[in-house]
């Protein structure tokens, strides 16, 4: 098995065709999660992926899932939900609960990997005007899904969701789709081929493809104002 480069403090990611193929992307280990080094990942198509205590594993799988916003594909059932007008929605108002969430809620064996040095390393991120969430509430005002991710210029980089009650953290996505295509972003960031988010739209384009479509915009600036949502789902309709 090849040998994963070590990154030091100062050092530069290799080259993403450096990636192995066995596990898919993976890349480099090492370095911290300070902002400096999530922007410089994040900027080359690179994301954090690991489990506590092991050093920190960074990833740029190939094939890449990415959901172009006009693709959102949106189900009867997933409609329906929306029309009920059931569900609150909040953007950026619940950042570290809804990462907690995510992390305690995986079932696919990917949970463990938000722990506290990822939530803190995001809270950072946010608190900076990288990072977003969308939260869903019940009438209660109770969290009962929602998603957080990172933005850089016209791609957001969705990280994880979580689901507390029927379809919502679906609606979470098309809250997050509706602010993004006004502000003309390009793609959402999947990660990795599931069948939850190949059914909202989701495809796998290569890496060389990834990375040619994040050059074109990681440089745009965004408008702070884009993160508004309606009070509740039925606003998205």
């Amino acid at each position: 098995m090849a040998r994963i480069p070590l990154l030091g403090p100062d050092e530069d990611f290799p080259p993403s065709k450096q990636a192995m193929d066995s596990p898919n992307g993976l890349l480099a280990a090492g370095g911290e999660l300070s902002v400096a080094r999530l922007l410089q990942a994040y900027s080359r198509g690179i994301f954090p992926w690991y489990e506590q205590p092991q050093p920190v594993l960074w990833w740029t799988p190939d094939p890449r899932s990415v959901l172009f916003p006009d693709e959102l594909h949106i189900s009867r059932s997933l409609r329906k939900t929306l029309r009920s007008d059931a569900l609150e929605l909040a953007v950026d108002s619940r950042f570290e609960q809804v990462v907690f969430e995510c992390g305690r809620s995986r079932s696919d064996g990917r949970g463990s990997w938000i722990g506290p040095e990822m939530i803190s390393a995001y809270c950072e991120l946010h608190q900076r005007g990288f990072a977003h969430s969308v939260e869903v509430l019940d009438t209660h005002g109770r969290l009962v899904g929602g998603l957080y991710g990172v933005a850089l210029g016209r791609v957001f980089f969705g990280e994880s969701m979580f689901s507390r009650v029927n379809d919502a953290s679906k609606v979470a996505l098309v809250a997050l789709v509706q602010m993004l295509v006004p502000a003309s972003f390009s793609l959402i960031d999947c990660q990795v081929e599931s069948p939850h988010l190949n059914s909202l739209g989701a495809r796998n384009i290569s890496r060389l493809d990834f990375e040619a479509r994040l050059a074109q915009t990681i440089g745009m600036k965004i408008d702070p104002g884009i993160w508004q949502l309606p009070a509740t789902c039925g606003g998205l309709l």
